[in-house]
């Protein structure tokens, strides 16, 4: 019965991801947004609980990657749609794209990650799950602090359909990106990278308890830091 573990969580993170979609398009980013974090969390718990009691098949591989589609691809495109329709655009073509892009680029990125030997401790792109982060923490924060500045930006003509692409293009590039999974052997160049990280989410939670900014403020500030530092790491060469 054991085999059958890992396939179980891993349909809580689909069932998690479409129950998230079914709410986004309700227009409830908060609901949503706990529903991708759920799902994130029963993501990791699979790979772990199939590393852990050996059980892995191919048809958790496949059932994990159309799963991570619908809850980190689908249900962020949703999220930003909804948010792009309701604050700028209403009906308008344009709020189609951050629909369309981000769903094409995390099906891309997914099915690159399954027939890419190279991507064993690292990733080639931004993986799916923390473009789904950034994109479901920044509807989530809208709708909790409508008159920051976060909410100006999203509702003019730009920012969210700039945000969308960049997005999609940094999906299916290939910008070396650290992973946060732990091995054994790991080099130290990637255990001080995870160090930074971890000091960058410490600060972001920081700066949100002495600025008082909703909690999905650090998720996106952490996110935003993740991207960022490992642009900079490729660019440098490190």
């Amino acid at each position: 019965m054991k085999k059958y573990i890992p396939d179980c969580i891993t349909s809580m993170n689909l069932c998690l991801g479409v129950i998230g979609v079914v709410f986004a398009f309700k227009g409830r980013p908060d609901i949503a947004f706990i529903m991708m974090l759920g799902a994130g969390l029963a993501d990791f718990l699979d790979g772990f609980s199939a590393r852990l009691l050996g059980a892995y098949s191919d048809l958790g591989k496949e059932l994990d990657s159309l799963s991570d589609l619908v809850s980190f691809g689908v249900l962020p495109a949703v999220m930003l749609y909804n948010l792009s329709r309701t604050c700028m655009f209403g009906e308008s073509w344009v709020a189609w794209v951050p629909l369309i892009l981000l769903s094409l680029g995390s099906g891309l990125r997914l099915a690159k990650f399954n027939t890419d030997s190279r991507q064993i401790s690292g990733f080639l792109g931004l993986p799916t799950p923390a473009s789904a982060l950034l994109a479901g923490s920044l509807c989530y924060f809208v709708a909790a602090a409508p008159g920051s500045f976060l909410a100006e930006w999203c509702a003019g003509p730009v920012f969210i359909p700039v945000l969308s692409l960049c997005l999609a293009a940094l999906m299916v590039s290939e910008v070396p990106m650290f992973s946060l999974k732990i091995h054994r052997d790991d080099p130290r160049i990637l255990k001080n990278k995870r160090m930074v990280f971890a000091i960058t989410v410490i600060a972001a939670i920081l700066v949100c308890v002495c600025f008082r900014l909703d909690w999905s403020a650090a998720v996106l500030m952490s996110l935003c830091a993740y991207v960022v530092k490992n642009l900079i790491y490729a660019i440098a060469g490190i």
